[in-house]
């Protein structure tokens, strides 16, 4: 599944049709389960070096476990079995958690100039423990390959992004350990980014709209048995620490997950692959518009650059994507 980072590799080019090896995602791997340790890393540490934790996820593979991998449960003191029990679920992990963290400080400057950044902004600082294994992995999607999903080629705005994880990768080294794996790929999809727009008409209360249409996204999606795993206001964290962030009236990113279909790949031998959950989709109206703009990195990016190969995992990658893109055309969204 891992492959060791080659020194010396060539840059990563921005055209989706490259065809030589970069890096996709880094993890760091510790002996022993370090779940204390991380845990005091997010909670208390990063916040040090400039990153904001938001909508922690702690112990997903316990959700799993009681959602399909118990047969029983009780209810107001009555035993009975339990609707969701699936006798073919295998239980494979001591641990994933997704936590969301961002460094607004830097992010906030670059997405005035690249507002597809959101795409990962906040993004997954990933843990995950195999059972029967004796260590712990902790990582991230590479920056530079975040970068390439959302299309930023500003080289300004690439530079300071990649230069911000330095000090979080130094940081998770020192704590969770030194050993690095990678996993390489070759091409990232034609088209990794889904984008749309929504056309409003500009009234007296722009929060109105924003109001009417959050209200709409989110019943869709739950209608759909997704979780809208997180939201973070990027326009309010920015007037909060009175970063410039003129060029936007409202800028905001929902982070989703479909339950289910990340059991299926998650707890089903590719935990590494949750460095790309949970999805985050993000929307913004620059000043003065009457556009609400929106954009997401596609599951398609976790075939290419994870080289997910199983056919029923593929299957359901490109089958989400569909089912992302029809909600939000049917939320009036028109995708670009």
């Amino acid at each position: 599944m891992f492959n060791r980072l080659l020194m010396g590799a060539a840059a990563l080019s921005l055209a989706a049709s490259m065809a030589f090896g970069a890096t996709g995602a880094k993890f760091y791997v510790g002996d022993g389960d370090k779940e204390k340790v991380f845990m005091s890393l997010v909670n208390e540490k990063i916040n040090t070096i400039g990153f904001v934790l938001s909508d922690p996820h702690e112990r997903i593979n316990d959700a799993y476990k009681t959602k399909w991998g118990t047969e029983f449960r009780t209810v107001k003191g009555v035993q009975e079995k339990h609707p969701d029990f699936d006798p073919t679920f295998k239980e494979t992990l001591d641990n994933l958690g997704f936590f969301s963290i961002t460094n607004d400080k830097v992010v906030g400057p670059l997405l005035m100039k690249e507002p597809s950044l959101g795409g990962f902004s906040p993004f997954n600082l990933h843990i995950y423990k195999k059972m029967g294994e004796d260590k712990t992995y902790v990582g991230h999607v590479d920056p530079e390959t975040m970068l390439n999903i959302t299309g930023v080629k500003d080289a300004d705005v690439r530079a300071k992004f990649i230069a911000s994880f330095v000090p979080l990768d130094k940081m998770v080294s020192e704590e969770i350990g030194s050993k690095v794996q990678t996993v390489d790929y070759k091409a990232l999809p034609a088209k990794p980014m889904m984008t749309f727009e929504v056309p409003f008409e500009r009234g007296a209360s722009l929060d109105a709209f924003i109001s009417d249409f959050q209200g709409k996204f989110e019943a869709a999606f739950e209608a759909h048995k997704y979780i809208i795993a997180g939201y973070k206001d990027i326009k309010g964290s920015m007037t909060d620490n009175n970063i410039e962030f003129g060029r936007y009236d409202a800028y905001w990113v929902y982070s989703l997950c479909h339950f289910r279909f990340s059991e299926g790949i998650f707890n089903n031998g590719r935990p590494d692959a949750g460095a790309f959950a949970p999805c985050s989709m993000y929307m913004y109206v620059e000043k003065g518009s009457n556009k609400l703009m929106i954009g997401m990195p596609k599951l398609e990016n976790w075939v290419a650059v994870m080289g997910i190969n199983d056919p029923k995992m593929v299957d359901s990658i490109h089958n989400l994507d569909k089912e992302i893109i029809g909600i939000m055309t049917g939320l009036g969204a028109k995708e670009l």
